[in-house]
Formats: structure tokens, C-alpha cells, sequence
């Protein structure tokens, strides 16, 4: 039904990034299936005997399992959806029992810890969207429709910061006041630090003007910049239905948020009070609201909202324009950077960097500031290079890639070091893999998937260390932290795209894959994949067929969400069998490669495999000339037979 191409260069000495990359599927097939006996019960649920005290914890059930779909739609076992479905409906039954949820839906939280919970369940969409649209659409309706209590269509605002399922769920906590910990007042300080003088002494907790009256008064209501991850539900339920209601509300509700920006230079402000202005509940200032500029993540959390949002819009109505909401905020920060050792900072986040970048804390590079207040710019660190990689990836434009570029020649340390750490977000080798995509480092992909099999062995014994722990309340990380599904490197190498923004994103990538004989997305068994190019107009994939005796057959199609269209391909070909040489010969020739190529004009190619072969395509690619889709090769097929009969 789609053009079809067959390999035909023989497959001699197998590439070490192909063997790595087979390896890495087995090894995380047995980590997944170790995991799920270890930790879980006979529904998918957690094994968890406590209760939750606080409207915290959500997200850290469901984190658990975010990239199993992930993977199985890479290429994972064929029974591994089946068990992140069970896992989710378990979960889903033990957080509701546990008071967590109403409708199958979170009750009302914070849209930084929303968008981590709901990762899996996107990608469930996207999977099997047959059997989750019904949920989809419920959950967004919650906010696309004003009647559900979240949405304030005249103000073009959500009218709190804990929004959600529950109407009644108001503020920003339950009892007298917050509940900060010692610990993270230390690391983050306090939200409104301007209500207490520099001199005042610091007040009892219960008493204290920032985590109380003042705290649920002037922070608990209205809209905060964190919610525009909201747009990413709105956006899965467009992908599913193609409703146009889900596009109009995208585009009216983050285009409030890009006039707003607009309207302040550049700096995407991070409140909006009941009635629609921006600082009108703490004296005008466009800084200080919840999951803010200043407390308590900063960039770390507006600006991965703001990037899921911009993404969302420009998905739902073909304007990259909306990405401009998150360029002035981005490269105002880099123009504040300072060159200093990690070890000097004043960063917040020390376990994050510590880790990443290992003996380079003592390397002088360039620092940004990631929080804003009363004082200025504060908080250094780093550079996350997430947002900037998404941009890049969307646009290819020049510009997006010099500024990284910048950051790359400002740096200290050498973007090519690979180093085996899974952070939260089960990300965080953006750089290396720029320096391998730029041609610098051709060595990449083994050392990646090295680095990948290191961190599926370490949580391996972890898992060995904890499987048995009766976990309390304040140790539910212990999950995350033996999760052994590791996807970073797979969705680099295979599919040419980052990993997906962790705060409620929708996955980037270039190309994705589908088994034509199983009818189902992923790579198919012994098949390995690279792309070391993702410029749309000469995106480089090459598929290896490791199998000595059986044949795959690989559908390839453009987009994560088959929104571009494949030209035209050019691929590598030996019609020539002279390499095999005589009966008597000792060894065979150097097989000689030729060069075909063949018009696609649509989002599907399919490749032909035949055993121990490969083949190097380049495909001509335009980008976004469809809608967003989760429809598969397979749905088209189904719908051409249709129209033909």
C-alpha cells in the first residue's frame, strides 16, 4: 500500500552498535519482568502496605512504569503493553483506594507533578489508542470544558494551581500550613520570602506568613505558568479524535500565556490572578507564583511547562510562532550565565548535578540562573539542554542550533563524555549525542548503550536490595529509583529524537518503526536501527538484520505521530553477488555498493529485510504537512481496502 524497498548489501561483520543495541532489548526484557515480580501485586499495583498523608505521591506511582510503553513501543517484548496496562489500571485502583483520585483522574495537584504522572499514560495512547481514547478525552475535557470547574474561558486562565478531577480540592494544602520540610526549606528557601524583613527572626512553621494564610491567599488561586502543561492532555485527546474543540482550547489558552509573555519583554510570567492580571495578588510582581521563577524550581519547572505548551500549539495549529514564548525566557538566562565550578554555585539541585557531571564539578563552565525574586537572578546552574535540544528538533532551524552551539563552545568540559547515570527524567545525554549528530564522535552509539546496560545492572542490584523492604511513606522513590527500563539511548539512536519532556510532554522524533509481519509498532526481532542524521532533508537511518536465517520486514514511517511526509529515499544496494566468490575460494570479496533511490510521497516506506542484511537509507523529509495522528500503517491499509471494495 506504501512504497516498498528490499536490502540487499550482505550483513558480514555486524556493526558493534547492532549487537549492543539487541543486547540491550534482551536485558531490559528480563529487567521489566524482574521488576514486575519483585514489586508489584497480582493487579499491576504496587506492593505498598502505607497510606499517603499529603496531595503528594501520584505521580511517584505511576513514574514507576512512564517509559514500559516506551520501550515496547521501541521494539520491547510483545507482552510488555499488556503489563503496563495492568499496571496502570492497578495503580489506578490503589491510589484511588488510597484517596488519591476521583474518576481514575488526580484530585487536584500541581501541573509539575501532573505531567510526570501522566507520561504513562500517554504513551499508552499512543500504543493502543483503541482502547484509551475513552479515558483521553474524559481527562481533558476536565479542562477544556469550563463546566468541570477548571477552566475560566473569559480570563483565559485555570483558576487554581491544584486543579484537577476534584472541584472542591482549593489551595495548595491541607491543615493549618505548607508542609516544607527542614530539608527542602534548606535546599529552595521559601515561597513570598518578601513578607518577612531581611532582619526578622524566622517565625514557628505554623505561624509563618509564607507557608499559611498568606501562602493559600496570594499563591493558592489562580493560574501559575506550571499549569500550561495542561495543553499536553488537550493535545493527546487532539491526536486521538482530531476534535477541533481540543485545538481551539490549546490555542486560546497558550496564547494568553504568549501575549502574556510578550507583554513582559520577553519573560513568560509565571501568575495570573483570578481576574487576568499578571501580579495581581503579589503587589504586581510577575515572579513568586507557585512552581515559579522563584520558588522552587525555577526554569527547571517553567520552562519544561512552557516548551510542552509552546510544542502543543504549534502540533494543534501549524504556528511555530508559539515557540516564541519560550526563546526570550531561554536566552535571556544564557545572557546572565557566568563561567564558575559546579562546587562554587548556589544551585538547588545537587544530587541532580553531582552525578551528571561527576569529576567536571570542579571544571570551570558556563552557569545559568535558574530562579528569579526580589534580589535578581539566582540559583546556577548548568544548562538543562532539554528545552533547547526540543527546539532545535522541531525547527532544524539555524538559529535553534547555533544557540547550542554557543552553549557547547562556552563549556568547560568535552560534550563527547558519556557517563552512566539515569536521572529522573531518564535523560540528560543530550550534549554527546549533539556531538555525535554534528559528526564529531562516531563512537557514540556503543558507548551510550554501554553506559545504558550499566545503569539496567545497577538497579538490577538494587532491586536484589530493596525488593523485600516494606516501604514507608516517605521512601515511595525507592521505585523509581530500581525502575531497570532505561530508553534514553534507544530513542537517540533509533529514533532520531530526544527523550520526551519529562513534565508532561509528548515524544520528538524523527522516524519510528512498525513490524510488518506482527502488526505492531516497533522494531522487529534481531533488527537493529541508527540515525546519525536528523536533518529533515537528509535524515541517515540505517537498519541491520542480524537474524542469519529468517528475513524482517521494517514499515519506517516519518514523525512520531506520522505528521511528516517521506520525499523521496535514496538507499544503499549490491545487486552484484560476485562477492561471494568461486566454490573454492578461501573468503569472500568486498561487496560493492551501489546507489537507488525511489519517490515515497506519503508518511510509510517499507524495507524489505532479507536475513543478514543492511541497508543505509537517506530520507528526504518535509516536516508537519499533516495533522498529528496515532493512526499506523496498518489503519491505512484497513482504510484503502475499504474504499476499494
Amino acid at each position: 500500500m506504501h512504497p516498498v524497498i528490499t536490502a540487499s548489501v550482505p550483513l558480514l561483520e555486524p556493526p558493534g552498535w547492532a549487537l549492543a543495541q539487541r543486547e540491550l532489548f534482551d536485558l531490559l526484557d528480563r529487567s521489566w519482568r524482574r521488576f514486575a515480580e519483585d514489586f508489584t501485586g497480582p493487579g499491576g499495583e504496587l506492593k505498598y502496605n502505607g497510606t499517603l498523608s499529603t496531595r503528594d505521591g501520584v505521580d511517584d506511582f505511576y513514574e514507576v512504569f512512564f517509559n514500559w510503553p516506551q520501550l515496547y513501543l521501541l521494539g520491547g517484548a510483545d507482552d510488555l503493553l499488556a503489563a503496563s496496562e495492568r499496571h496502570w489500571e492497578g495503580v489506578t485502583r490503589q491510589l484511588t483506594d488510597l484517596g488519591m483520585l476521583k474518576d481514575e483522574y488526580e484530585r487536584g495537584y500541581d501541573w509539575f507533578h501532573q505531567g510526570e504522572s501522566l507520561l504513562l499514560f500517554y504513551f499508552l495512547c499512543m500504543a493502543a489508542p483503541e482502547r484509551w481514547t475513552e479515558r483521553a478525552i474524559r481527562f481533558a475535557e476536565l479542562y477544556v470544558d469550563p463546566a468541570y470547574g477548571n477552566y475560566d474561558a473569559e480570563h483565559r486562565i485555570i483558576r487554581r494551581p491544584h486543579n484537577g478531577s476534584d472541584p472542591d480540592r482549593d489551595g495548595l494544602f491541607d491543615g493549618e500550613n505548607y508542609p516544607w520540610l527542614p530539608q527542602e526549606a534548606s535546599m529552595y528557601g521559601f515561597p513570598l520570602e518578601w513578607l518577612l524583613p531581611a532582619d526578622a527572626p524566622e517565625p514557628p512553621r505554623a505561624e509563618d506568613p509564607r507557608l499559611s494564610t498568606e501562602m493559600r491567599r496570594r499563591i493558592g488561586v489562580g493560574d501559575t505558568a506550571v499549569n500550561l502543561s495542561a495543553a499536553g492532555v488537550a493535545l493527546n485527546a487532539l491526536i486521538l479524535t482530531g476534535d477541533a474543540r481540543y485545538r481551539d482550547w490549546i490555542a486560546q489558552y497558550v496564547g494568553a500565556w504568549r501575549e502574556r509573555a510578550a507583554a513582559n519583554g520577553g519573560m513568560i510570567p509565571d501568575n495570573v490572578a483570578p481576574d487576568g492580571t499578571v501580579g495581581g495578588l503579589l503587589d504586581g510582581r510577575w515572579y513568586g507564583g507557585h512552581y515559579g521563577w522563584s520558588w522552587p524550581h525555577g526554569w527547571y519547572s517553567v520552562g519544561h511547562a512552557a516548551v510542552v505548551a509552546a510544542l502543543a500549539a504549534v502540533h494543534a495549529t501549524g504556528d511555530d510562532s508559539f515557540l516564541d514564548m519560550v526563546r526570550p525566557a531561554l536566552d535571556e538566562m544564557i545572557a546572565q550565565g557566568k563561567t564558575m565550578v559546579y562546587t562554587e554555585a548556589d544551585s538547588s539541585l545537587q544530587s541532580k548535578w553531582s552525578v551528571q557531571l561527576a569529576e567536571d564539578v570542579h571544571t570551570p563552565t558556563l552557569h545559568v540562573p535558574f530562579r528569579y525574586d526580589d534580589r535578581g537572578w539566582f540559583d546556577y546552574n548548568p544548562i538543562l539542554m532539554g528545552v533547547p535540544t526540543a527546539l532545535w528538533h522541531h525547527t532544524y532551524s539555524a538559529a535553534d542550533r547555533e544557540r547550542i552551539q554557543r552553549l557547547r563552545d562556552a563549556s568547560g568540559y568535552d560534550w563527547r563524555t558519556v557517563r552512566s547515570f539515569r536521572s529522573k527524567e531518564e535523560a540528560g545525554h543530550e550534549e554527546p549525542w549533539f556531538a555525535f549528530l554534528s559528526g564529531d564522535d562516531p563512537g557514540y552509539p556503543e558507548r551510550i548503550l554501554a553506559a545504558a546496560q550499566a545503569q539496567v545492572r545497577h538497579r538490577l542490584t538494587r532491586m536484589e536490595r530493596y525488593r523485600d523492604l516494606d516501604v514507608p511513606e516517605a521512601d515511595i522513590h525507592v521505585w523509581q529509583q530500581s525502575n531497570p527500563v532505561v530508553t534514553e539511548a534507544l530513542v537517540q539512536l533509533t529514533w532520531g529524537g530526544p527523550q520526551v519532556i519529562y513534565n508532561g510532554g509528548l515524544q520528538q522524533a524523527r522516524v519510528r518503526y512498525y513490524d510488518a509481519r506482527a502488526r505492531r509498532p516497533g522494531l522487529p526481532p534481531s533488527v537493529a536501527a541508527l540515525v546519525s542524521s536528523i536533518d529533515p532533508q537528509a535524515t541517515v537511518v540505517e537498519l541491520v538484520n542480524l537474524d542469519p536465517e529468517h528475513a524482517r520486514t521494517v514499515i519506517v514511517q516519518a514523525g512520531a505521530f506520522s505528521e511528516d511526509t517521506i520525499r523521496s529515499v535514496t538507499y544503499s544496494a549490491c545487486e552484484d553477488t560476485s562477492w561471494v566468490g568461486g566454490m573454492y575460494d578461501y573468503g569472500h570479496r568486498q561487496p560493492q555498493e551501489t546507489a537507488d533511490s525511489v519517490s515515497v510521497d506519503g508518511p510509510w516506506l517499507t524495507v524489505e529485510l532479507p536475513r543478514s542484511t543492511r541497508v543505509r537509507m537517506t530520507l528526504n523529509l518535509e516536516l508537519r504537512t499533516s495533522q498529528p495522528s496515532y493512526r499506523t500503517p496498518f489503519d491505512a491499509e484497513a482504510e484503502q481496502a475499504g474504499a476499494s471494495e
